[in-house]
């Protein structure tokens, strides 16, 4: 491609007890006359840490180094400031995240990446599982993927899958296993690489999957290796403790049309899965909060069938009231518990659902955190699934966590519904409650996690320590738990010279691997520890998860590797970061500096560089919010000397609610119209605001503005204008300005001001019709609880732009931005400011947040559709 052969690239993996060492090394030569770039991109599991990069030109290698952040940064400014490339290798998807790296070389050069992570596999419905992304681009002539695995139990079954795999790839496919060793090669040909004969495309794309599980003679397995230790716990044949679900669905407005509907299709087949003796009940949550039944119910044939007919009837309207529907869920369940309705032996957990952000009844997430994990009382688990991009994940996440759940992201593509429904297998079997593994604490120090709310069937739990003393030999362990029937409880050990038998077989083993499981275990779960943390806490938590990536080499979100390139190839240095849910982390422009210096100036911008990120400035007088046009909103952000907008897209006949401030009392809200006659070839209808509810219910005034009058309504008394009319009125609390055929300034009680725009076309105009913008001034007037589309942003934001890259449109670039924990794809546009100049307007660029604003606003935009202008 481009010149650019990849003729080599090999997949190697190594499995030790469940712990994988994985290199990709890809060999490139460059085929051209004249100095190209080469690309390397691999995607890792999101649960993977790299471990160590090396790129390697002409006999000469360039490692990576791994340092912690704040170092990177140092040398990445470092980097930046001699005008070099800096780049932040990362991305994210549903289960991988992205590393990529690139490098000039010479004609007939040839460079190889060797990229090395570690990951610890999950044991998910009874498999362990480990995913390779295959995706070379091109046909590469020695392609092979090899994975050896070593399992001291024994392995019963090993299978391989590719989702790009075709009949006659499938024989390319080589798998061996017996007692302790499994082997999977997969070395497909040139000529079986091609999507037909004599093409140049790959046919690989795609996933790569392998699953194993071991032989258990016994409930659990342990493992002692040069002062270190792993317990496996996976007990099989135990019957399944019943359940007590409480399912708290969220049906705001956001979730209507097809994320409503995959959630109810996901419902009806849990249903159908739920057992005779378990117990289960559903709440819903919008502006209000409903119960399916008062109290939990047992799920008898006629409870299904009920429910069913329930779920079918699901309907979605209002706000987002996620703390009333928490709290109502929790009630319920505490009350099942405090009168003995459900089995004392048995399995309770709540499972909720949302799309949005709390927005009604208590809106602040750490009061609902903190009234949340007060109801729950450590005596349950809190499971949080975040349903698309307009979620607050961290605050779920967070809150999961505290109540010993966890989160788990639903993307809303075509398999949202299997997604809910393989979330919900994955817990629908309880087996054991109250789970507790104890080791001798005067023999072991620095353990994981060793108790467990639930253990459910077809997982697995991993726990890991240090002996104090590494010539220890042996190991007792009590292990206790609460199954269906009566107490598990039962004393294990294990000998470490039995173990050093096993492991003799020395080319299947990587390292001092049980210490590397250990310490990958321990940051996983500090950093976990760490989302839930605040103050001293937090930072002791930071510094160890720090200490340990840094002492074992892994990338986390703590850490980032530094690449530095060949200096002839007027290049820098690369910084690997490890993706997160949130930003905690450095931006890093991946642009040369004079390149994007020449953008800004092409846009009309002035620019500064600072030490973190790079910050466009524009020439604006006066700032405000507003929304204008077909509606057109956007957002000043005057600390950033920038500016954010957004489109709505709605039906005429909609009215959003713009904005409310339950301390002043005053709300703004607009109904939406359309053009005269819709353009069928139009994927989206034009829509404008043709008229505007003011009020402040304090005075109980309401002001309504459209096209053709203003109404003020003071109490039953009503006073009505024209926008011929010139005029100047100042009454309780009220004043207003009319500007003839021009727009209308008002203030209402609380000193904040709007301003209206009169849009008028041709009265004959075969499509348009008249239509009205509105503007804000002295916004801080207003409350700080103060919402809407319009008023969430009268608070300060904050986002960050990075990664500016060319877009479709040769004028408008995208990049990447970070806002309110989102990563987001924006592009530079440019919206119209009428209020100096109706009819022509000034354009003022900003960012463009596409699909109806989602990621920037809280919640989606269907939140903020209310049934009438007051």
């Amino acid at each position: 491609v481009n010149g650019i052969e990849i003729y080599s690239t090999k997949i190697d993996s190594k499995v030790t007890s469940r712990f994988a060492h994985n290199v990709i090394t890809s060999r490139a030569v460059n085929r051209g006359n004249v100095s190209k770039e080469v690309f390397f991109d691999v995607e890792l599991p999101k649960t993977a840490f790299i471990t160590s990069f090396s790129m390697t030109i002409d006999g000469v290698t360039y490692p990576g180094t791994i340092k912690e952040k704040e170092a990177a940064k140092k040398q990445y400014e470092k980097a930046v400031s001699r005008g070099q490339t800096a780049g932040l290798v990362k991305a994210s998807g549903r289960k991988t995240e992205k590393f990529t790296v690139s490098v000039n070389i010479k004609a007939a050069s040839k460079v190889t990446f060797e990229l090395t992570y570690e990951e610890l596999l999950k044991r998910r419905f009874g498999k362990y599982e480990m995913f390779i992304k295959v995706k070379p681009k091109q046909l590469v002539k020695d392609f092979e993927i090899e994975v050896n695995i070593f399992e001291p139990q024994g392995i019963t079954e090993l299978e391989a899958e590719g989702t790009f795999i075709t009949n006659e790839l499938q024989n390319t496919i080589k798998k061996t296993f017996s007692e302790k060793k499994g082997h999977i090669s997969f070395k497909p040909t040139l000529d079986q690489q091609r999507t037909c004969a004599n093409c140049s495309q790959s046919v690989l794309d795609g996933d790569f999957t392998v699953r194993y599980d071991v032989r258990r003679t016994t409930p659990d397995n342990l493992q002692i290796v040069n002062g270190y230790f792993v317990h496996f716990f996976a007990p099989t044949n135990l019957p399944k403790l019943p359940k007590n679900i409480i399912f708290v669905m969220d049906n705001s407005g956001s979730m209507h049309g097809r994320p409503m509907e995959q959630t109810k299709e996901a419902l009806l087949k849990i249903l159908d899965d739920i057992k005779e003796d378990d117990f289960f009940n559903f709440i819903l949550f919008n502006t209000h909060v409903s119960t399916w039944k008062e109290k939990l119910v047992q799920a008898t044939p006629e409870n299904l069938d009920e429910a069913r007919k329930f779920v079918r009837s699901i309907d979605t309207l209002g706000m987002t009231n996620l703390h009333g529907g928490l709290m109502k869920g929790i009630d319920i369940l505490n009350a099942a518990h405090g009168e003995n309705l459900v089995p004392k032996r048995s399995a309770s957990v709540i499972i909720m659902l949302t799309d949005g952000q709390p927005n009604q009844g208590v809106s602040d997430t750490q009061a609902i955190q903190r009234d949340v994990k007060n109801a729950i009382d450590g005596k349950y688990p809190l499971y949080n699934l975040g349903f698309g991009s307009g979620v607050d994940y961290g605050f779920l996440e967070k809150m999961a966590l505290e109540n010993k759940g966890l989160a788990r992201r639903i993307y809303p593509d075509s398999d949202a519904a299997l997604q809910l429904q393989g979330f919900y297998d994955e817990v629908s079997n309880p087996m054991l409650i109250d789970v507790e593994l104890n080791y001798p604490e005067n023999e072991i120090s620095d353990l994981t996690t060793n108790n467990f709310k639930h253990f459910y069937d077809g997982s697995e739990i991993v726990v890991a320590g240090r002996l104090l003393d590494s010539n220890q030999n042996h190991l007792t362990v009590d292990v206790r738990g609460e199954g269906a029937n009566d107490a598990l409880s039962y004393t294990t050990q294990e000998d470490a010279e039995q173990m050093a038998q096993t492991f003799q077989e020395k080319e299947y083993i990587f390292g001092e691997y049980i210490e590397r499981l250990w310490a990958y275990l321990t940051i996983e779960q500090l950093l976990e520890k760490r989302i839930a943390a605040i103050g001293e806490e937090k930072e002791n938590l930071t510094a160890e998860a720090l200490a340990l990536s840094l002492k074992y080499k892994f990338v986390t979100p703590l850490t980032s590797m530094v690449v530095t390139k060949p200096e002839e190839s007027d290049s820098g240095d690369v910084i690997a970061d490890k993706p997160t849910e949130g930003i905690d982390m450095f931006t890093i422009l991946l642009h040369l500096r004079s390149q994007v210096d020449t953008f800004w100036r092409l846009v009309g911008f002035s620019f500064s560089w600072t030490s973190q990120v790079y910050r466009g400035h524009v020439s604006q007088p006066s700032w405000y919010t507003s929304v204008d046009g077909d509606p057109h909103f956007i957002i000043s952000v005057p600390q950033k000397k920038d500016a954010l907008c957004f489109n709505i897209n709605e039906n005429p006949g909609t009215v959003l609610n713009l904005i409310n401030d339950p301390v002043t009392g005053i709300t703004v809200n607009g109904e939406l119209i359309g053009d005269k006659r819709p353009n069928s070839d139009a994927k989206i209808q034009n829509s404008y605001f043709g008229k505007l509810g003011i009020a402040n219910k304090h005075l109980d005034l309401k002001l309504t503005v459209t096209p053709e009058k203003i109404t003020v309504q003071n109490g039953n008394e009503k006073t009505g204008f024209t926008w011929l009319d010139s005029v100047t009125l100042q009454q309780a609390g009220l004043t207003l300005i009319i500007n003839r055929k021009k727009n209308l300034v008002l203030s209402m009680g609380s000193g904040a001001s709007f301003v209206v725009v009169l849009h008028q076309v041709w009265k004959k105009h075969p499509l348009h019709q008249d239509f009205l913008g509105l503007y804000t001034l002295e916004e801080d007037k207003l409350s700080e609880q103060t919402h809407g589309l319009l008023g969430q942003f009268f608070h300060p934001i904050d986002f960050t732009i990075l990664e500016i890259h060319p877009g479709s449109d040769p004028k408008k670039p995208d990049a990447t931005m970070i806002v309110k924990n989102n990563e987001l794809i924006v592009t530079r546009g440019w919206q119209k400011d009428y209020r100096r100049d109706p009819k022509h307007g000034i354009d003022i660029p900003c960012w463009f947040v596409h699909d109806n604003g989602a990621g920037l606003i809280d919640g989606v935009h269907t939140d903020y559709i209310v049934s009438s202008l007051f």
